[in-house]
């Protein structure tokens, strides 16, 4: 597979990505949507007040906060924010008044006592 490039993703070129539905107040665009053990990578808009359920990192992820602030139960992450959940780490995540994160995943995360 050659690489592949996203020029101005960063300064606001997301706007222009079609996004689809991916939970619940959350919309994806995929970057790179690997397997059940390949890494993906995509833009995720959080309306305000939308939030991910607790789930388990099996590798790492790298989030790029590109609008808004996204919270964790570490803290509040505003725009130009990168944060590290290393394999293993825990946590839930929300935004109160809607964010958008570019996200890399090494493998797919557990969520943790939710259903299907």
């Amino acid at each position: 597979m050659p690489n592949l490039a996203f020029a101005g993703l960063v300064d606001g070129g997301w706007r222009d990505l079609a996004f689809e539905p991916f939970r619940h107040g959350v919309a994806v665009h995929w970057l790179l949507k690997g397997g059940p053990v390949e890494p993906s990578v995509a833009v995720l808009r959080y309306q305000p007040g939308a939030g991910v359920p607790r789930h388990r990192h099996a590798g790492l992820e790298t989030i790029v906060v590109l609008e808004g602030i996204q919270s964790d139960d570490n803290g509040d992450y505003p725009a130009g924010s990168v944060i590290l959940n290393p394999v293993g780490s825990e946590h839930s995540v929300w935004t109160k008044d809607g964010c958008v994160v570019l996200i890399q995943w090494d493998l797919p995360v557990i969520f943790l006592g939710e259903t299907k």
